[in-house]
């Protein structure tokens, strides 16, 4: 008799995002079997960069230290032209106040998979390697997967299941999603190796000009770089085509560097695609990180998104399986998460354009016009509060969304729908009181009744919500826009669902509207 594997959510794909959704689903005490067709974690590096908002849910995890004990933090960004440094960006701490991470850290795929993989364990979990999916089908009760490893099929029966299977999504395929964009025609290659030459390995090193861009990104070792370029417009090879040695002689023709290319690691080529999803759910079936979207290198957006993916629909997952919400809250990441793609989409573009594209004007700026100016206007604090809550992904915000409930926020500088902003109390940052899986509701004032009112609060929403006394410091008042009492209510994911001056009594009502 056929043994049928029982559980609440399947997940299809461990690689960063597949991976994330897990250990979150650890945090909330949900059920789960993850399955992945190759044998291990990814041994190539794959994507780089971990941003700011990243690392934040990673600090939920109590993995944050040890990505930054295994990671290069980015310090500098330096623009070279025609072999000459035209310009620098201070990295180190560009968002600094905005985030306990105010940095890009350069960790690759592979030690992300590494440290996410050893959460798991360390909770008593494992991945299903080299077990690949088969088929699947979903009614009204659940969703019914055949898998296959070298033992032979397997049956999951889950109530839900999650495609985190990469670009090629058998799982998006199956479900009848679009997958629409446009391709990039220029290839691009990527390299992991040792460069020798006489910069220093302190910073981003990229290298500008009329028909090329070559991009040079620090790593964990001495002289370990990343590598990433392109080929002229025109250029069409495959991989077998291009020897390392056509590319480091590209680089210098073009880069007007003096360096020599060793110890190449990873080798890839490739064309840059933009495509999303039509949307991210069909049933009790969701589709995550490249499943659903793929875009541009630019600003090292994908892999942190496909993490935000899991971290946005974990939560909503868990509360509708443990009978904590009604499965309407479901829709909600689709609707959350679709518009960011899109967003996403069009701001990765914009940002490759200028780098990379072939227009001849974008040519001129990129090569003559950017470089002398970029780090004069990073210095201007308005500058890099807009600069890094872009690229850090701290700045996307869901206030056009259902979950936002916009009727108590009219007189605050901050809005329901964005996330709930850095700052220290006492030296320690907010987010240290914000680590629990469950609805947190900050009271500030500078009364002393706060601490009453939290205690009756968590007593009525048994393991439901957290509360927190704050008192209105100098940076709350600039960061909220007001010195009077207020309170916040935050969803599991620590983005603002209701904000008020009034009493609780909304905060009741926004949980009476959304949670059972």
């Amino acid at each position: 008799m056929e043994k049928i594997i029982e559980t609440d959510v399947a997940i299809i794909g461990a690689g960063p995002t597949g991976l994330s959704l897990a250990c979150q689903l650890v945090r909330y005490g949900v059920d789960f079997v993850i399955v992945e067709k190759n044998e291990a974690i990814t041994p190539y590096s794959k994507a780089l960069g971990v941003h700011a908002r990243t690392l934040e849910i990673y600090e939920q995890l109590g993995v944050a230290g040890k990505a930054l004990e295994r990671g290069e933090v980015a310090k500098k960004f330096r623009l070279l032209e025609g072999g000459e440094v035209r310009g620098e960006i201070h990295l180190a701490d560009i968002g600094k106040n905005l985030s306990p991470y105010p940095f890009m850290l350069i960790l690759e795929q592979s030690k992300n998979e590494q440290l996410l993989y050893e959460y798991l364990q360390g909770h008593g979990k494992e991945v299903l390697w080299s077990t690949e999916l088969e088929s699947f089908s979903q009614d009204a009760e659940g969703v019914r997967v055949m898998v296959k490893n070298a033992e032979g099929y397997k049956t999951i029966r889950a109530k839900y299941l999650a495609g985190c299977d990469g670009a090629r999504s058998p799982v998006r395929h199956a479900l009848g999603l679009s997958f629409e964009g446009s391709t990039f025609e220029r290839i691009f290659y990527v390299a992991d190796a040792q460069v020798d030459w006489a910069l220093p390995h302190d910073a981003l090193q990229v290298c500008l000009a009329r028909d090329v861009f070559t991009a040079f990104f620090p790593m964990k070792g001495e002289k370990r770089y990343r590598i990433v370029g392109t080929f002229p417009e025109g250029v069409d090879k495959d991989e077998g085509d291009v020897v390392y040695e056509e590319i480091e002689e590209q680089i210098k023709r073009e880069a007007k560097l003096e360096l020599e290319i060793s110890d190449v690691q990873w080798f890839s080529l490739y064309k840059v695609h933009t495509r999303r999803v039509n949307k991210f759910s069909e049933g009790r079936c969701f589709v995550a990180g490249d499943a659903a979207h793929i875009h541009s290198p630019a600003g090292a957006q994908g892999m942190n998104t496909g993490i935000q993916d899991a971290y946005n629909l974990a939560w909503k997952l868990a509360f509708v399986l443990k009978g904590r919400a009604d499965e309407k809250l479901l829709e909600t990441y689709n609707e959350e998460r679709v518009e960011n793609a899109q967003r996403l989409l069009e701001t990765t573009d914009r940002m490759f354009e200028l780098g990379a594209g072939s227009n001849w004007l974008m040519s001129f700026i990129r090569t003559t016009i950017f470089p002398p100016v970029a780090g004069f206007l990073v210095s201007f604090d308005i500058v890099k509060r807009t600069i890094f809550p872009l690229i850090s992904q701290i700045g996307i915000n869901y206030r056009d969304n259902s979950l936002s409930d916009h009727s108590g926020d009219e007189d605050f500088d901050v809005r329901a729908g964005d996330r709930m902003p850095y700052f220290l109390i006492d030296g320690e940052s907010i987010y240290d009181r914000l680590r629990e899986p469950k609805f947190h509701l900050l009271l500030f004032s500078n009364g002393e009744s706060d601490a009453a009112v939290c205690g009756k609060l968590e007593r009525a929403y048994d393991g439901l919500l957290d509360c927190h006394a704050v008192p209105i410091t100098a940076r709350v008042k600039e960061i909220f826009g007001t010195s009077e009492a207020f309170n916040v209510l935050l969803r599991p994911d620590n983005y603002i669902g209701f904000i008020s001056k009034d009493s609780v009594d909304g905060v009741k009502e926004y949980l009476r509207r959304f949670i059972k």
